[in-house]
Order: C-alpha cells, then sequence, then structure tokens
C-alpha cells in the first residue's frame, strides 16, 4: 500500500471505484437482462415476452397512436410486430417486438412505418405512454 492506494502488478490501482466503467461490459449486462437480440425460443424465454426487442428509426405518439418506423427488407407488415404494453404507475411503456424476420431481398432504407390506436394495444384514450426500443439510425 503506498499513498493509502492499493497496488497490484505494474502498478496497477486495485482499488474497485478507481477502475472505469467498460462500456461492452455494461452492454453485456443490459443484453443478458432484456434477452439476446436473436430470434428463436432463446429470445422469448429469456424475457417472456413474445419475438425480440426491435430497434427502431423514429416513434411518436399522439392522438391516442403509437406510430414506429423500423427497418424492412421489403416484407415487413404489422402483423410481423407487436407491442407489448407495460403498465408503470398511471402511465404505461410501449415495447415493439418482432415476431417474424423479414427475409426478403428488396431492402427498403427509409423503413416502413407502423401504426397501433390505443385501443388496439388495451389503452384508454389519453393514457400517458413512453417508448422502450432502442433507436437505430436508418442506413446512409
Amino acid at each position: 500500500m503506498l499513498d493509502g492506494h492499493q497496488w497490484g502488478k505494474a502498478g496497477h490501482d486495485t482499488h474497485r471505484h478507481a477502475r472505469r466503467p467498460d462500456p461492452a461490459r455494461a452492454l453485456g449486462r443490459r443484453l443478458r437482462r432484456y434477452g439476446r437480440f436473436g430470434f428463436g425460443p432463446d429470445a422469448q424465454a429469456a424475457t417472456g415476452l413474445p419475438g425480440q426487442i426491435e430497434a427502431v428509426h423514429a416513434a411518436a405518439v399522439a392522438q391516442d397512436q403509437a406510430v414506429f418506423w423500423v427497418s424492412s427488407n421489403g416484407c415487413t407488415a404489422k402483423a410481423d410486430l407487436t407491442p407489448v404494453v407495460r403498465r408503470a404507475g398511471s402511465s404505461s411503456v410501449i415495447s415493439l417486438r418482432r415476431l417474424n424476420e423479414d427475409r426478403c431481398g428488396s431492402p427498403r432504407p427509409e423503413g416502413v412505418e407502423l401504426r397501433w390506436s390505443f385501443a388496439e394495444m388495451g389503452l384508454a384514450p389519453g393514457t400517458r405512454v413512453s417508448i422502450e426500443n432502442p433507436y437505430q439510425l436508418p442506413p446512409a
């Protein structure tokens, strides 16, 4: 111990609070907590939710509707995704999840727009909602 610090090999400070956060390790913990970004039984088993979380290009909530812009290889339809609603106190959280992979060969760089009414999602008109999906910029 020197100057109140515990030093390990090659003079590295071994105090836990002195370590810098590792972004890759933090991402790995989040992926394990929320499930893999893959298709198949593992994705559902890890979270207990259908399909996989879908990265969105944009999302908006207005006039008792939720609108999402998602990637498409040319065949993405509304039936390929489902909004999962979770109550959070006086508001709700929407997580858009992909049920079926789009394997078509005609990518649409702008993606596709999909919308669900609050009624379709079992929400009362005027419910406060937030979107839980990660954002992904469309390809340039």
